[in-house]
């Protein structure tokens, strides 16, 4: 029985030089299975000018608009974040290839992406499916893309004063946060910055968002975790009359006349997974869960 060929959007991070071995390692398995690429053109670039990969590709794109089979993401959890903003309501699969660290999201080494793509053509692969925050802006208008698969922080600019958040849920007043900031996180997202904060870990297939205060003036300010079905809406108030949203590390700045409204995007991220990994087993590593530190 003959086999489709695999249609491939291919990003990476633009940054990793040192990295080329495990680049290569990644193409040629590419190539092996004749793999129809489309590669990023800024991660084009890079490969041809930095990494000293000699790219081969036939297809380089400026915008994704293809209906490509597969994303594969080349970096770690950060590449993995800019690829699904780029993937955006296509729902693209996303094969995360870690070229570092282990990762939350971008968890398969080079040296297992053969093995990899086996299991993605022998079917053989599950597709998590991640909740998405999207803000939505009364006022000034955002630039970028709206929807986090980690989380939005609304902050203080600078070296500014500590901010005032006014939060309501579902049109009830919550309350008024007096601190440099608020993250609010998805369950993917909370073993990032809200983690940093205080946060909860939450796993990923729990349907909430946890809120949660950054350098709160109050020590009686506690995160809150809230159904993904509610609404959540801000109301900045700033000394210098402005401050950032940051959704996914992305941030712009809003004058503190623009409301914020976040809620659950009606679209997933959608990530591939080995069907052998398991979550606790990555939280253990990555949070070092149950290690000996005299050891």
């Amino acid at each position: 029985m003959h086999r489709r060929k695999l249609i491939i959007a291919l990003f990476g991070n633009c940054y990793q030089a040192k990295k080329s071995a495990s680049i290569q390692e990644v193409l040629s398995c590419l190539k092996k299975y004749e793999a129809e690429v489309h590669v990023d053109r800024e991660y084009f670039e890079f490969l041809q000018h930095t990494a000293g990969v000699q790219p081969t590709f036939k297809y380089v794109f400026d915008s994704y608009e293809e209906p490509y089979d597969y994303a594969i993401s080349m970096g770690g959890d950060g590449t993995l974040l800019r690829t699904a903003s780029t993937v955006g309501a296509a729902c693209t699969p996303i094969i995360g290839v870690n070229m570092g660290r282990l990762g939350f999201l971008a968890d398969i080494r080079p040296d297992e992406f053969e093995q990899c793509i086996k299991d993605v053509l022998q079917g053989h692969v599950q597709i998590d499916e991640r909740s998405l925050l999207q803000v939505d802006t009364e006022g000034q208008p955002l630039q970028g893309y709206n929807c986090a698969l980690n989380d939005v922080a609304i902050l203080k600019r600078d070296n500014a004063s500590m901010i005032s958040i006014r939060a309501t849920v579902n049109g009830e007043y919550l309350t008024t946060y007096q601190a440099d900031g608020l993250v609010v996180s998805t369950p993917t997202g909370s073993t990032a910055y809200s983690l940093s904060n205080g946060g909860p870990i939450i796993i990923p297939q729990t349907r909430v968002f946890a809120m949660t205060a950054v350098a709160p003036h109050s020590l009686n300010t506690r995160p809150l975790v809230i159904p993904e079905t509610a609404t959540l809406e801000i109301e900045v108030e700033s000394r210098s009359h402005n401050y950032l949203v940051a959704i996914d590390g992305r941030s712009e700045s809003l004058s503190d006349t623009t409301r914020l409204t976040l809620h659950l995007a009606d679209y997933k991220a959608r990530i591939v997974k080995r069907k052998r990994q398991n979550h606790f087993q990555t939280l253990r590593e990555k949070m070092m869960w149950g290690a000996d530190m005299r050891d």
